[in-house]
């Protein structure tokens, strides 16, 4: 199968390669619902070395950065509870995290969750996380750009590989809030 975009070597329909995802996003592409079929969700097979997504997009072209999208966890804190949650931009763009992250999660303190959480709390790898299988109870807060794009680029769930994902499958994902201004330059 070509992938929708990118010139990848190995572009596979997600269903059909889900021994190459972490448990939670094979079970997420399996159990998959929604409008966009699941077969519309790809993986691409990539080096590891090449997850971050600067030295991604240098490797297989520039042109990349504008439909990738980065997949961070973040912590709400208030009155000694806390809130994780996973925010999804563009990767030309950052979360804002005091702004806009704080005022949805209703908390008094937002910041990046250490590693250990990230990675413990999704089974996911660093530098993998990707919205698709996260835990169910979770907020998955969406830049509504990302929602835009016809489709997107993320993480795996591993730092091997990557999933092109149809941009509107993202509102469609469990606990998905869509918002105005998520991403900021």
């Amino acid at each position: 199968m070509r992938a929708p975009i990118g010139d990848f070597d190995t572009a596979t329909p997600a269903p059909d390669c889900l021994d190459e995802l972490t448990a939670p996003v094979a079970d997420a592409v399996r159990h998959w619902h929604g409008s966009v079929p699941a077969d519309q969700i790809v993986y691409v097979d990539t080096e590891p070395e090449w997850a971050d997504t600067a030295v991604f997009v240098e490797h297989y072209g520039r042109e990349l950065l504008e439909q990738s999208a980065n997949c961070v966890v973040v912590a709400g804190k208030r009155a000694g509870e806390t809130t994780l949650a996973a925010c999804v931009v563009l990767s030309t763009t950052r979360v804002d995290v005091n702004g806009v992250v704080r005022r949805q999660l209703g908390s008094r303190k937002a910041s990046f969750a250490s590693m250990d959480t990230a990675t413990g709390e999704t089974g996911m790898e660093y530098g993998g996380i990707t919205p698709v299988g996260l835990p169910a109870d979770w907020p998955v807060l969406v830049d509504s750009a990302v929602v835009d794009l016809p489709y997107v680029l993320v993480g795996s769930g591993r730092r091997r590989g990557k999933l092109l994902v149809p941009g509107k499958a993202f509102a469609e994902l469990p606990g998905a809030v869509v918002l105005d201004g998520l991403g900021v330059a």
